[in-house]
């Protein structure tokens, strides 16, 4: 292998991982559509179809890559699943408000969530792992509680929605850092462990006559049946993308999903972005850009 090879392999390493990352937040960006179609039906259904049609994919795929090795270790292993069934409960959080807050016309706020989570992730990193922070880190989440103290007074109380998804994805990440298996084995152990409720759950709604699943509404069946490859598929795209990108190329993507689920907010579910609720943005969005700003700067050192 001469010495040309290695960058060259590198480079379409990073390609290859950029397009697949690129994927996932383009359709976690597009997925407000797909949430606003379910609106009619009830959340907790929802939610527990999410989970059931994501088991056969994920599955699929841990097939396919010939890496089903370390999740059969982690079956046999019980401290391995009390710690993904902790990260299965915060995803299954962070869904469920997700899911409503769209429902309910409520996408700005989701948006919000998402552009704070990462601001979120460096004050978690700094208070439960020591972590220190520069000046600049100090200066973004500064900024960051002005803004959430700005829209507090406005509205008589706190943002809860963003600030929900934004701590409980920060949770999530943090608790599934300490998984060890890889993130294909560590989505499909905590979408199986969820099924075993959530098939109970539709299993109970069709003996009552309350489900919504094949009762002759074939849309709506279609619609849950397809909630799983919107769940996994951007999953499992990012899970393979990140591998092969730089922790500082990573940082720069987050930030597409939620512009693109602030635009189409605003501008084609017409909810309301007064003069507050811009103060606060852009307050966010110079706290993410002194943030990228000083991620660059350690990148670059580094």
């Amino acid at each position: 292998m001469t010495s040309q090879t290695v960058p060259m392999e590198a480079d379409a390493d990073a390609r290859r991982g950029f397009v697949l990352a690129l994927g996932a937040y383009l359709l976690w960006g597009l997925l407000p559509f797909y949430m606003k179609a379910v609106a009619h039906l009830p959340l907790a259904e929802v939610i527990a179809h999410r989970i059931i049609w994501s088991v056969p994919i994920a599955a699929a795929v841990l097939i396919w890559l010939g890496r089903t090795g370390d999740f059969k270790v982690a079956l046999r292993s019980p401290r391995m699943l009390a710690m993904a069934a902790l990260t299965a409960t915060l995803i299954t959080v962070n869904w469920s408000i997700y899911v409503w807050a769209i429902a309910v016309d409520r996408t700005v706020e989701t948006a919000l969530g998402y552009y704070i989570n990462p601001l979120v992730n460096v004050l978690v990193g700094a208070l439960l792992l020591g972590e220190r922070l520069n000046r600049l880190q100090i200066v973004a989440v500064v900024l960051a509680a002005v803004a959430v103290v700005v829209l507090t007074v406005e509205s008589g109380t706190l943002p809860w929605v963003s600030l929900a998804l934004a701590f409980s994805f920060a949770a999530y990440g943090f608790f599934r850092k300490t998984l060890p298996i890889g993130p294909s084995q560590g989505f499909l152990l905590e979408v199986l462990l969820l099924s075993i409720p959530s098939l109970a759950y539709v299993i109970w709604l069709a003996s009552t006559g309350e489900g919504h699943f094949a009762t002759g509404n074939t849309t709506d069946t279609l619609l849950f049946m397809g909630s799983g490859i919107v769940t996994a598929v951007p999953l499992l795209l990012f899970a393979f993308g990140a591998k092969l990108l730089r922790l500082s190329t990573i940082g720069i993507m987050q930030y597409i999903a939620p512009t693109i689920v602030f635009l189409i907010a605003v501008f084609i579910f017409g909810e309301p972005f007064d003069t507050t609720k811009a103060i606060a943005f852009g307050l966010i969005w110079a706290a993410l850009a002194i943030y990228t700003w000083s991620m660059l700067v350690a990148s670059r050192r580094g």
